[in-house]
């Protein structure tokens, strides 16, 4: 008797050994908040989509005042070309061209720069947008 009782421990001891070794990590154990939070993560992602959806829409308007076309074409750039591979540049291209678009449009309604000067920052802005897309 007393050898069926140790084999039935011992049977039992490997059991409960293998069954804890078994059951996956942290089965157990308290769940564990995470440092941000999926709330915060969507947040984020609406955000940076917003900013980067109206970083396009500054650089698009830039790209389309009045005679910018034909200055595009008179430099021989393609303004469809050019108006199409505004989306591809990167989140960081495009956050500077905007700027770059945004500061000579105020710059030009504050009487700070002619048409001119205009003309030669829009075609600038179109040479980088086709150089960065090119690449």
């Amino acid at each position: 008797m007393n050898k069926l009782v140790r084999r039935l421990l011992y049977c039992t001891s490997i059991l409960l050994l293998a069954s804890v070794l078994l059951v996956p990590q942290g089965t157990f154990a308290q769940p564990t908040n995470h440092v941000v939070s999926s709330a915060d993560l969507q947040r984020d992602v609406i955000s940076a989509s917003a900013a980067r959806q109206q970083n396009i829409q500054e650089v698009e308007n830039f790209l389309s005042r009045p005679g910018a076309r034909q200055a595009l074409e008179s430099a021989h750039i393609n303004y469809q070309q050019v108006k199409d591979a505004v989306p591809q540049l990167g989140n960081q291209e495009l956050a500077h061209l905007a700027k770059i678009s945004q500061n000579a449009q105020s710059r030009f309604a504050a009487g700070s720069l002619s048409d001119r000067d205009l003309l030669f920052i829009l075609i600038g802005v179109a040479v980088i947008i086709l150089i960065v897309v090119a690449a």
